[in-house]
């Protein structure tokens, strides 16, 4: 099989179940800033130490090809052009959920916003973050625009809390205390 196909050369893409869309069509934009995330994901796994997140964030990394292959597919979210694609798994938000409490318990309170940084773990943990942020505004928008599934949404804002909790968790973790944001300059 050829990586390259030349069918994008004009600056059009196929979705899965069939059609065209520019490649700056907003549903490309939200499908394409959830396989950004997954990459960012995937750098976070070589940074962080604690193999628990590790784990957790392979689970994650998994459930984003299906988070992308639904944006991918028009009529994804009523079951009609839905196929062999896998469901969005609803069951890991609440999982999140629970990680997320599990994180928050093991960590130090807040006293204010933090800086993001600390461990190289970390780090990359809050630039996923921003960028599934990023990822969940495209689908917010596509939304607007068009149907997608209303679980996609769900999934990226926990995942999104997931991702600054587990930053906390693996610097603490790691010895390392965070840095809050000194709003009256240094």
């Amino acid at each position: 099989m050829k990586i390259y196909t030349r069918t994008g050369d004009e600056g059009d893409t196929g979705l899965f179940g069939g059609g065209r869309v520019p490649k700056s069509h907003i549903r490309v934009e939200a499908y394409g800033a959830v396989d950004e995330l997954n990459a960012a994901l995937g750098l976070s796994v070589e940074a962080i130490a604690d193999e628990e997140i590790r784990e957790w964030l392979g689970r994650i990394q998994q459930d984003l090809f299906s988070v992308g292959a639904s944006l991918a597919t028009p009529g994804a979210e009523d079951g009609s052009a839905r196929g062999a694609i896998p469901p969005i798994p609803v069951r890991r938000i609440q999982e999140m959920e629970g990680w997320i409490d599990l994180a928050t318990e093991e960590t130090p309170g807040l006293r204010g916003f933090i800086i993001p940084g600390g461990t190289r773990g970390a780090a990359s943990l809050h630039l996923a973050r921003t960028i599934c942020r990023r990822a969940e505004r495209a689908v917010v928008r596509l939304n607007h625009e068009e149907r997608s599934d209303p679980n996609v949404v769900k999934y990226l804002n926990r995942l999104s809390d997931l991702l600054f909790a587990l930053a906390r968790l693996e610097n603490c973790r790691e010895g390392v205390p965070d840095v809050f944001w000194d709003r009256h300059g240094a």
